[in-house]
């Protein structure tokens, strides 16, 4: 691996929090210079998405070392793991969304929703941006930015259930009109292995497989693997498959009558002292903490 990219810092979706709160799921907000967070470019992302759509300004935006021209009325997607760059004019203006898969996901039941995005988990494809060129629906994606800004900065009674379902509109909008045509369908071996690893971590969560296991599925070594995904996405196989299993985890809590002793015997772990440490590990709160607190 080259040491360029080696050096490249990953982020997650805390870095840009100004408020410092730590577990946030998602970041509605306009764009624009005053938006710092002391990040380094080029930088990538763990586990959240970006969408940014820049109403003002030109610059350049390097994705995947691919230079797009930044205008107004164009609109960027970026999936966990890409690397990129912003280079941008002083008078840029905009909106961006950042949101986790476990907040895009967490009301969802096909676990491959992202997947079917043609701008998202593109692995090796170029991610070329959507240019808008109708005013119409210049208007109809910035009304749904300042919505969820809104519904966000409102904090009223379901405001993570609006902000998602906005978040969907934008994700529905954006993929009706992204030019799928343009896409270069040559996939990189190693950037296939890292999809493949994920769909497999969908289909196989309950089941609680360690790396090993999951190598075995797909014909490889566990070292290739980690290498792998570490090399494409900057995290661990090992991080891929707790971001899930936390996810199910929670559903779990909110969404069934389940004990937390059932819970952790029909998601295999060895007994519900141990689930629950693993759980209190990755989330600083036990299962009956945050069931408590996510139905309040």
């Amino acid at each position: 691996m080259p040491d360029s990219i080696k050096n490249i810092p990953v982020y997650s979706i805390d870095r840009f929090n100004l408020n410092e709160e730590k577990g946030i799921q998602f970041k509605i907000e306009v764009f624009d210079p005053e938006r710092d967070f002391k990040v380094t470019y080029p930088h990538r992302h763990d586990d959240f998405y970006e969408i940014l759509f820049v109403t003002k300004g030109t610059g350049t935006h390097t994705i995947d070392f691919q230079n797009y021209e930044i205008k107004p009325d164009a609109i960027f997607f970026l999936s966990p793991g890409q690397i990129h760059e912003l280079a941008l004019s002083e008078d840029v203006q905009g909106y961006i969304f950042l949101f986790t898969s476990s907040f895009y996901h967490f009301n969802k039941t096909n676990p491959y929703k992202l997947f079917e995005l043609p701008f998202f988990y593109t692995l090796g494809r170029e991610t070329p941006p959507l240019y808008l060129t109708e005013g119409s629906d210049i208007v109809t994606l910035a009304t749904l930015f300042k919505n969820a800004i809104q519904e966000n900065n409102h904090l009223l009674a379901d405001r993570d259930e609006a902000v998602r379902a906005l978040l969907d509109l934008i994700l529905i909008q954006c993929k009706r009109w992204y030019p799928v045509q343009n896409l270069d369908e040559k996939f990189s071996k190693s950037r296939i292995l890292v999809k493949r690893f994920k769909q497999l971590i969908e289909e196989k969560c309950q089941e609680n497989l360690a790396v090993k296991a999951y190598a075995e599925l797909l014909g490889v070594t566990p070292n290739h693997l980690s290498e792998t995904v570490k090399m494409i996405t900057g995290r661990t196989s090992t991080d891929l498959i707790n971001d899930r299993m936390m996810m199910e985890i929670k559903r779990m809590l909110v969404h069934t009558e389940l004990t937390v002793s059932e819970i952790a015997y029909r998601l295999n772990f060895a007994d519900q002292s141990y689930f629950s440490k693993y759980f209190k590990k990755l989330s600083l709160q036990s299962p009956l903490e945050f069931k408590n607190a996510a139905l309040k």
